[in-house]
């Protein structure tokens, strides 16, 4: 099983076409786009974390289209009743995300400049900002803004973010 992370997809949203300069010329194309791009890359067997602004009024006619099986932290434009009726796994806020016993990530739908663990050498993953804040310690954006309007793999943001350096908000590093 594969692990993707992703974010901001805004189904059936047609403003955000043009606040984020996407490059499609309908909201019908746009959500096609997405759905096909996501199975292109997602297998029916993974699991998918999607990060928040899944869709507006009706989530559940797209999830049902993408391949795998998706959590969902809750964004900004998320309906949380709709949403868990939708079909996702689960609903949260944010969610601390153990892989191998290894790998520790805290994902949430907004950047913090600290997280669970940062100290210690966790991964922050967001979306919110459509590609448009600077990398910071060991956090990335997982939009699909960020990343040519599809998921990424979890492989692909351990290699992005392991050998960055690790955030110690704490005093004199203690």
């Amino acid at each position: 099983m594969n692990i993707w992370l992703t974010s901001d997809q805004h189904y059936n949203h047609a403003h955000v076409i043009r606040y984020c300069n996407r490059p499609f010329d309908s909201v019908k194309e746009m959500n096609e786009a997405l759905i096909t791009y996501h199975n292109e890359l997602v297998r029916p067997g993974d699991l998918c974390y999607n990060l928040g602004d899944f869709a507006f009024k009706t989530p559940e006619v797209y999830l049902k289209k993408l391949n795998g099986s998706h959590c969902l932290v809750k964004g900004n434009h998320d309906d949380l009743k709709k949403c868990q009726k939708a079909g996702f796994a689960w609903v949260k806020d944010v969610y601390g995300l153990k892989v191998d016993k290894k790998y520790y990530f805290w994902l949430s739908h907004y950047a913090h400049r600290t997280w669970n663990k940062s100290h210690h050498g966790s991964f922050h993953c967001y979306g919110h900002s459509h590609g448009d804040l600077p990398e910071f310690g060991r956090s990335c954006d997982v939009g699909v803004d960020a990343w040519n309007y599809r998921p990424v793999n979890l492989e692909q943001i351990i290699e992005k973010l392991k050998d960055r350096h690790i955030t110690d908000h704490h005093c004199n590093g203690e």
